[in-house]
C-alpha cells in the first residue's frame, strides 16, 4: 500500500509558524530572538524524560515509530478490499468455503487472512465473531496508548518550559553584573515557555488527534472485513453483502465492484 504525504500537516504546521513569526515581526521582533537551542534543548530533553518515565519504554518507541502516520496518509484501500471481498463472496457461494483455501497464500492482510482462515477451517460464525472481535479489542486498547503519549507530552511541555524560564531566572540573578549574561538568561526564560506552550498546542496535541483518527480508520476498515467474512459464512447473497459493505464506505456508490469481483 503506497503512502503519500500528507498536506494538511505540513501545510498546518507552516501555516502557523508562518502566522507567528509574521506576527512577531510585526511587533517589532526578529526570528533569532525566538531561536535558542538551550531553551529548546530544555524543553524537549525534559518533555521526553517525562513521558519515559511516565510510559513503558515499548510504548514510547511505538509511539515515535507511528508518528510517520502523522506526515503520511495511506492511499485509499476500500475499493480493493470491497473487490476482494466479493470475490471470495461469489466464489464460496459457488464452490464452497474450502475453495477459498487457495486464495490464503495471496492475502497479504493479516487480519483478513485470519478471518478466512477460521473460516476455511470450519469455525461457525458466533464463534468467530467472538474470536475477532476479541482481537479488535486487545488491538484496539494498544492502539489507544500512542495518542495518550503525545498528550501526555502536552501536558508536560508547557510545565517544563516554565522550569526552563526559572532556570533563565537563576541565571540572570547570579550574573546582574554582567549586561550580556543577563540578557542571555533573560532570553532563554521568555523562550523556554513558548517552546514548551507551542509544541503542545501545535505538534503534541495535534498529532495524538490525527493518529486517533489513522487509527479509527484502520478499526473501521477491519470491522466491514470481518462482518464481510462472516457474511461469507451466512451464504449472504453478494449483492447484499455489496450494499452492507457501502454502509462502512459511507453510503458512496463504487460502480464496478460487483462486475469486477465475478471475474
Amino acid at each position: 500500500m503506497g503512502r503519500a504525504v500528507d498536506k494538511s500537516t505540513f501545510g498546518g504546521i507552516l501555516i502557523a509558524l508562518v502566522g507567528i513569526g509574521c506576527g512577531l515581526i510585526l511587533e517589532g521582533g526578529r526570528i533569532s530572538q525566538v531561536i535558542q537551542p538551550t531553551a529548546a534543548l530544555i524543553v524537549l530533553g525534559g518533555t521526553i524524560g517525562a513521558v519515559m518515565v511516565q510510559f513503558p519504554l515499548k510504548v514510547v518507541i511505538q509511539a515515535a515509530i507511528h508518528l510517520k502516520d502523522v506526515f503520511l496518509s495511506a492511499e485509499p484501500e476500500s475499493d480493493e478490499l470491497v473487490k476482494n471481498l466479493l470475490h471470495y463472496a461469489y466464489k464460496a457461494r459457488k464452490e464452497g468455503m474450502l475453495s477459498l483455501d487457495a486464495e490464503l497464500a495471496k492475502i497479504q492482510d493479516p487480519f483478513l487472512k485470519e478471518s478466512l482462515m477460521l473460516a476455511v477451517d470450519g469455525v461457525s460464525a458466533p464463534d468467530l465473531r467472538k474470536m475477532m472481535e476479541l482481537q479488535l479489542d486487545y488491538r484496539g486498547e494498544k492502539d489507544a496508548r500512542i495518542p495518550k503519549v503525545f498528550e501526555a507530552a502536552a501536558g508536560f511541555a508547557p510545565t517544563i518550559g516554565i522550569i526552563g524560564a526559572v532556570l533563565g531566572l537563576i541565571q540572570v540573578m547570579q550574573h546582574l553584573q554582567d549586561i550580556n549574561e543577563v540578557g542571555k538568561g533573560i532570553a532563554v526564560a521568555f523562550v523556554a515557555t513558548i517552546y514548551g506552550v507551542g509544541s503542545a498546542n501545535l505538534l503534541f496535541l495535534p498529532w495524538a488527534g490525527k493518529l486517533r483518527i489513522r487509527m479509527r480508520e484502520r478499526q473501521v476498515v477491519q470491522e466491514m472485513t470481518l462482518e464481510a467474512v462472516l457474511s461469507i459464512i451466512e451464504g449472504a447473497n453478494p449483492r447484499a453483502l455489496e450494499l452492507q459493505l457501502k454502509r462502512y464506505l459511507g453510503g458512496v456508490p463504487r460502480r464496478g465492484l460487483t462486475k469486477v469481483a465475478k471475474r
